[in-house]
């Protein structure tokens, strides 16, 4: 065998990546196994000892010529977005703005946030010095997904880096030039750091293999079902693990809502990207005497939108074609067991290739994965349209008694991660946000935490658990270390065989006395 036949024997096998819309081939990506996978984390274990020993004022220097080599490079991140995702570049361009902001929050308050704070010692204590500090775990895997594959990754991989960590990054098989990209304007950005961010991928295989190789915790965002599986993998080595499993969001709509407002957010919460976005806009529940007039307004701005393969579309295709059979079963389930389709419904999302429609009316033409507006009414609470996520551009819509049911409804998902409130009066939309389990409500908004980078963001039950962005996104890739330093010799040395019986016992005495009467 010739050294090209070696060669050629040894190169890893390649992917493929199309566009949703079209077909058309994007990118062609190499399928990294777990041997390519163990080189980059040990060359990420390499990287992270000289990224954790600088100072803090030097690694938000670095990260923050990153950010502006990303700022430099928002066309072509853009254009790389919305080419795999299929999203219309206005809303790729907003990801990359958004992924600014938060980088950008990320690096200047590190520091702040992870620099080591003083402790009370406490009476029994009084002759330590106590402290804590914020160490970098060392090289974290990220897992990715492909409906926001900049934004929403670099919620962990800029925070990871922030906090002094390395980062080996396996975006989606959907999206992986905008993470090879990504890495690739780091190490432009700050080529003294090889290997301190480091994108592999392939298929889920990738995936594992990452998550069983030897990094120090695994944030990863994807389906409840896929996390239970990169878990276990985690498990096998206890390795620390940070899920991000998507939503059934739900808004509340009150009585004296500004229905306009309420509309607006509701249309643009549930169509927007296509449906795909976890925290987005997926359950509405309104006190009966606004429901009909709010139907009434979300069908009409639905109603004047443009969708389908149009150059002014304002969502693009389903990234997953497969996803559209989802959506298609939770509408023909939800009609069949009674709901209301106030405006399409499964007949009209047919994804055979066809000329656009300029609205939605009637039954809207499609063109490859693109799939027609859904809004539903009256939608039984045990129909799978409202206990699991559809991620497509479908919206329920439930008339409710009052706000305490709407409360109960929206808390009866497995899901908790982020809610909407629409009331008039502030006050009592924050004390309504305050009734809800979810991780991120916004009031008199949609989504307006996004754009917050102090916010954690994150949830619980079927949306997963930990959090990024914010302090706490921050902290969530460090491991708290405390210390204490004897400042003096006690009097009663209680932690000392060679303390005197009497002695121990006038301490222990004392301490019941104080604790007994404080």
């Amino acid at each position: 065998m010739t050294s090209t036949d070696q060669d050629a024997a040894t190169r890893p096998a390649t992917f493929t990546v199309r566009s949703p819309a079209t077909g058309d081939p994007v990118g062609e990506h190499p399928v990294h196994g777990p041997q390519e996978v163990a080189r980059a984390v040990e060359r990420a274990r390499t990287a992270a000892a000289g990224w954790a020993a600088l100072s803090a004022a030097h690694r938000r220097a670095h990260l923050l010529r990153w950010k502006r080599a990303l700022a430099s490079s928002l066309d072509a991140v853009a254009e790389t977005i919305a080419a795999e995702t299929g999203k219309p570049r206005g809303d790729a361009v907003l990801e990359v703005i958004l992924t600014l902001e938060h980088l950008n929050w990320a690096a200047r308050n590190a520091d702040r946030v992870l620099r080591g704070r003083r402790v009370r010692s406490g009476l029994l204590a009084a002759n330590q010095r106590a402290s804590v500090v914020h160490r970098p775990l060392g090289v974290i895997g990220v897992i990715g997904p492909w409906n926001y594959p900049l934004y929403t990754p670099m919620g962990s991989i800029g925070y990871a880096l922030a906090a002094g960590n390395a980062v080996v990054f396996k975006p989606s098989e959907h999206t992986p030039g905008t993470g090879v990209l990504l890495a690739e304007l780091l190490a432009s950005a700050v080529p003294e750091h090889a290997g301190l961010l480091t994108t592999v991928t392939g298929t889920g295989a990738t995936g594992e293999a990452l998550a069983g190789s030897d990094v120090d915790k695994v944030a990863f965002t994807g389906s409840p079902g896929t996390a239970r599986k990169v878990m276990a993998v985690c498990a096998r080595s206890l390795t620390p693990f940070l899920a991000e499993c998507g939503g059934k969001d739900a808004t509340i709509v009150t009585a004296d809502a500004d229905l306009d407002a309420a509309a607006d957010a509701v249309v643009w919460g549930a169509l927007s990207n296509a449906g795909q976005t976890c925290a987005g806009v997926e359950r509405v529940y309104a006190v009966r005497e606004v429901h009909a007039p709010l139907c009434r307004k979300v069908v009409e701005r639905v109603r004047a939108l443009r969708v389908g393969p149009v150059p002014d579309a304002v969502y693009g295709p389903m990234t997953m074609p497969a996803q559209t059979a989802v959506v298609r079963r939770h509408v023909e389930q939800a009609l069949a067991s009674g709901a209301r389709a106030l405006l399409g419904d499964a007949t009209s999302m047919s994804t055979s290739t066809a000329t656009a429609a300029s609205g939605v009316s009637g039954t809207s033409a499609t063109s490859g994965a693109f799939v027609a507006p859904v809004v539903l009414a009256d939608v039984p609470e045990d129909s799978p349209a409202m206990t699991e996520e559809t991620f497509g551009p479908v919206v329920a819509i439930n008339a409710v008694a009052s706000v305490d049911e709407a409360v109960r409804r929206a808390n009866a998902s497995p899901y908790a991660l982020a809610a909407s409130v629409f009331c008039h009066d502030r006050r009592a939309g924050a004390a309504i946000a305050a009734r809800l389990r979810a991780g991120a409500v916004s009031v008199n908004s949609v989504l307006g935490f996004a754009a917050v980078p102090a916010l954690p963001f994150g949830g619980s039950g079927e949306s997963g658990f930990g959090r990024i962005h914010g302090a706490d996104g921050l902290r969530a890739f460090t491991a708290p270390q405390s210390v204490t330093v004897q400042r003096f010799t006690p009097p009663v040395n209680l932690t000392s065989f060679s303390t005197p019986a009497a002695a121990r016992a006038r301490a222990v005495a004392a301490a019941r006395w104080l604790h007994r009467h404080r």
